[in-house]
């Protein structure tokens, strides 16, 4: 082998090499703050664009935007918050992680009142926007009423505190 093949064969073998390396580098860069932002919006009211936006970045699913302050957003919340039952069950079957907010706008009482047992000082718990629970219970409707009536029983009054 002449000294021309040998560099041009070390090249080819050192990129196949590095190919592999490099790629999966990107795809563990971040999501820009711009694609989450339009991802939590969406998950307030727009299923479609949802769907689409997980069809291609299943992992869109995880990310939270942050509004400044602490002010924390998961499209599941976006969903919660505005009582959209439809993108809700969408984004649970599709793998997102539950919270106590989404659960209470479904009216899931079998599962927000055992945790609000074990953790009473978990009902005072904020969610996005400054949101409370009874919020959360307020625009799940009829489906939710029990759990407004039991939040107001153990002592929430507010729906929403200022957290900026």
């Amino acid at each position: 082998m002449d000294r021309k093949t040998f560099i041009r064969n070390g090249l080819l073998g050192s990129a196949v090499f590095l190919t592999p390396n490099m790629v999966s580098a990107a795809d563990n860069e971040p999501y820009s703050r711009d694609i989450v932002k339009e991802f939590v919006a969406a998950g307030h009211n727009n299923l479609d664009r949802v769907k689409e936006m997980l069809a291609n970045d299943p992992n869109l699913i995880h990310c939270r935007h942050d509004w400044g302050s602490g002010d924390f957003e998961e499209a599941i919340e976006g969903a919660g918050h505005v009582g959209n039952k439809e993108i809700a069950n969408y984004l649970i079957e599709s793998g997102s992680r539950l919270n106590i907010f989404a659960l209470t706008m479904l009216g899931k009482a079998e599962l927000v009142k055992p945790v609000l047992e074990i953790y009473p000082n978990a009902i005072h718990s904020i969610g996005p926007h400054g949101f409370t629970l009874l919020h959360y219970a307020k625009v799940g409707g009829e489906e939710a009423a029990q759990l407004y009536e039991y939040l107001q029983s153990k002592g929430l009054k507010e729906t929403k505190v200022n957290i900026k």
